[in-house]
């Protein structure tokens, strides 16, 4: 998830409405008053309808192209070669060196997610106690997505999408060397999704929840188990260790399967948001509503492998920028720049550290995709944690 701050004064409404929203120490509704400000609760109307079906079905193209590129990559073919699931088994053409390398790839993708999660998804709008920071917020989606974010670590670690730990996994070589440090990080694994699921419902109305807090903390120690417990061991035990067919099981069984329910469920996405373009009608919204749902499961399943092509490519901003450029969205609605949404070009990506290190081809790039992707589709179909509905002028 690519993270831009565009949200602190965006123009929300058709026309003219603006909102801003400050936090005073002993205010306690500021996020009542900004989910019931003007701006943020637009209705779809008659009179931006065709707007409206427009943007949607430009976004849904660009994210079923987005999946059906990424599916082919690992599945088919990469820059002209072979699929990137060969090369990177084959440790060849992908950077790694070792089937070792390749483990602690799989690792560090972990660790990264838990940490985002963490520090940033939970945390983030907890410490600032902006509601508009919480991602997926539109849809009230936030902590189903960010436990299947744990659970994309869950999937990585035990070499499966059931559940079951594989007999080819990271998690049976552990626990045949170290079944204590095995327990510890499927505990941790499990501590986290829990504390996740325990925030109460829904997470944008709950940031200063003491479960957030909870949550927030299980989430640092399965970071430091994985980074800490997890790394140290395999460096320390295992550098000669053959792990290739515990790649090839995450590879063929987890990575490829999911990238592959992404691309139909993208699919079925797209065809809900043509048929509502074509016969607006309020269950319509209901189908696209389901339909993203459904599709957002394998994206954020997918989290902890966001190496290789959805990286080098640019996919995973492409498809999952949060937060929007609200108001850049509000213009696009308004000129019909659906040209602004797309890019071409080698990917470049914003130095965020760095500002002035980025170039006029990386902000271009990243602009763009402030606009498209599951957020923006998202805000075009839910409101209040449900599917939109039309009103009447």
């Amino acid at each position: 998830m690519k993270k831009r701050a565009l949200f602190a004064a965006g123009l929300l409404a058709f026309g003219a409405a603006t909102f801003t929203a400050c936090k005073d120490d002993d205010d306690d509704n500021v996020l009542a008053t900004i989910a019931d400000s003007t701006a943020v609760n637009v209705e779809y109307t008659s009179a931006y309808a065709k707007q409206w079906g427009n943007y949607m079905r430009t976004v849904a193209t660009l994210l079923k192209t987005d999946s059906d590129n990424l599916y082919a990559y690992w599945n088919d073919a990469y820059d002209g070669g072979e699929s990137y699931a060969k090369r990177f088994l084959g440790h060849e053409g992908a950077g790694f060196k070792s089937s070792k390398e390749c483990v602690e790839q799989i690792i560090e993708g972990c660790v990264d997610i838990a940490g985002e999660v963490g520090d940033s998804k939970i945390a983030g709008p907890v410490k600032s106690g902006n509601v508009l920071e919480v991602e997926s917020w539109f849809s009230w989606h936030s902590r189903v997505d960010f436990s299947n974010n744990i659970a994309s670590i869950k999937n990585a670690y035990y070499g499966s999408r059931d559940g079951v730990v594989n007999e080819n996994s990271i998690s049976k070589v552990i626990n045949g060397q170290n079944a204590d440090l095995d327990a510890k990080v499927i505990a941790a694994i499990k501590n986290a999704q829990d504390a996740i699921l325990a925030i109460p419902q829904p997470f944008r109305n709950n940031l200063s929840s003491t479960e957030a807090q909870i949550a927030i903390e299980a989430c640092a120690d399965l970071e430091e188990v994985l980074d800490k417990d997890l790394k140290s061991y395999i460096d320390d035990n295992l550098a000669d260790y053959d792990w290739q067919s515990v790649l090839e099981q995450y590879v063929n069984n987890v990575v490829v399967p999911t990238y592959k329910d992404l691309k139909d469920l993208n699919t079925a996405l797209y065809n809900a948001v043509v048929a509502f373009q074509e016969n607006p009608s309020n269950d319509g919204f209901t189908t696209c509503a389901n339909a993203w749902l459904a599709a957002r499961t394998p994206w954020e399943s997918s989290e902890a492998f966001l190496f290789g092509p959805v990286a080098d490519k640019g996919l995973d901003p492409n498809m999952d920028t949060w937060p929007l450029d609200l108001s850049g969205i509000i213009k696009i609605f308004n000129t019909a720049s659906w040209a602004d949404l797309e890019w071409t070009g080698d990917y470049e990506e914003e130095d965020e550290d760095n500002p002035e290190n980025t170039t006029e081809h990386a902000s271009d790039i990243a602009a763009a995709q402030s606009l498209r992707g599951f957020h923006t589709l998202e805000y075009l179909i839910f409101k209040d944690g449900k599917a939109r509905t039309i009103h009447t002028n």
